[in-house]
C-alpha cells in the first residue's frame, strides 16, 4: 500500500493553504471546509486544526498571502523605478495587472472580502494595510512631481486604486470588446486608463516594456 505523502515541517501549512486556493476557486467559500482541504492535501482531517481553528481561520490565511504576493509585486516595480514617479505609477499599475492575470486565484480570493470579523487575524490587516500605504506613497510621489492632482493622498490613492482595479476586473472578467482587444494592447489600454487622471499626458512611448512577467 502506498504511504501517504508527508510534509517536513513548515510545508503542511503552505500545503493546506494551496489545497484551500485551489477550492475556494473553483468551489467559492461555501464549498470550503478544513475536511475537504486536508483531503485535498493528502493528510488526516484533524491535521488543518494544527494551524487554523476553523474555516475562516483558513480564509484569512489565504487572503493574506494574496496581499502578501501582490505586495512583493508592487514594490518591486517601486523600487525598481524609485527615482522617475510616472514610471512608478505605470508599473505598478501594470504589475497590479500583472499579478491579476498570473494569481489569479489569490488575486481574487485577497480582494473578494471574504474574511469576517479581520480585526481577528491581524496578519491579514496588517498586509492590506501595507499594499494601501504603498499605493499612497506612489501617489504622494507622483503629486509631488504634479504627475496627479493634489489633494488628500489617501483619498487619491482611493481613486487610483478603483480606477486599477475596475479596469483589472474587467479584463479578469472578460467584459472588453474584442474590437478593442484586437486593436489596443492591454499596456496600451492601462496607459490610457491612467491619463484619465493624471496631469500631464502619459504615452506608451515614455514607457516602453518594462520586462515584468
Amino acid at each position: 500500500m502506498p504511504k501517504k505523502k508527508t510534509y517536513h515541517h513548515g510545508d503542511l501549512k503552505n500545503a493546506l493553504i494551496e489545497a484551500g486556493v485551489d477550492i475556494l476557486s473553483q468551489d467559492g467559500v461555501s464549498g470550503l471546509s478544513l475536511r475537504k482541504v486536508a483531503l485535498k492535501a493528502g493528510v488526516s482531517h484533524t491535521a488543518p486544526y494544527a494551524h487554523f481553528v476553523d474555516k475562516q481561520a483558513l480564509i484569512a490565511a489565504i487572503s493574506t498571502e494574496g496581499y502578501r504576493r501582490l505586495y512583493e509585486a508592487l514594490a518591486a516595480a517601486v523600487q525598481r523605478y524609485e527615482n522617475d514617479p510616472a514610471r512608478q505609477l505605470v508599473e505598478g499599475a501594470w504589475a497590479y495587472l500583472q499579478f491579476a492575470l498570473h494569481d489569479t486565484d489569490h488575486f481574487k480570493i485577497a480582494l473578494s472580502g471574504a474574511v469576517e470579523k479581520e480585526k481577528d487575524y491581524p496578519a491579514f490587516v496588517e498586509m492590506a494595510r501595507q499594499n494601501f500605504a504603498l499605493l499612497v506613497k506612489i501617489v504622494e510621489t507622483c503629486q509631488a512631481a504634479k504627475i496627479l492632482k493634489r489633494g488628500p493622498a489617501d483619498l487619491t490613492a482611493v481613486s487610483v486604486w478603483s480606477l486599477i482595479h475596475g479596469f483589472v476586473s474587467l479584463i479578469l472578467e472578460d467584459q472588453i470588446s474584442h474590437t478593442v482587444l484586437d486593436r489596443v494592447s492591454l499596456r496600451q489600454m492601462l496607459i490610457f486608463t491612467l491619463n484619465q487622471i493624471t496631469r500631464i499626458e502619459l504615452t506608451p512611448e515614455m514607457f516602453p516594456e518594462s520586462g515584468w512577467a
